[in-house]
């Protein structure tokens, strides 16, 4: 498996397991709007094209955000 598709592989369970997060928390709020960028960058890394470094660079930052998320949800429990 080549790395962009572990990357996409990663990021695709992140979005699974902020969906669980608790709904009586706050951070499963913000993990919401995550999860929706998460989705969105992954398409972009699949679709490829001229911009494929750069929708990169965007999964992996929305990924660092939604690992924060995951970690004060986490937390919370």
């Amino acid at each position: 498996m080549s790395q962009p598709d572990g990357l996409v592989e990663l990021a695709n369970m992140l979005a699974r397991r902020l969906a669980r997060l608790s709904a009586d928390s706050i951070w499963a709020r913000r993990a919401s709007g995550v999860r929706g960028g998460l989705l969105k960058a992954v398409d972009e890394v699949e679709a490829g094209g001229e911009d494929a470094a750069a929708a990169r660079l965007c999964l992996e930052q929305v990924m660092r955000r939604g690992f924060e998320i995951l970690e004060h949800g986490a937390r919370e429990l």
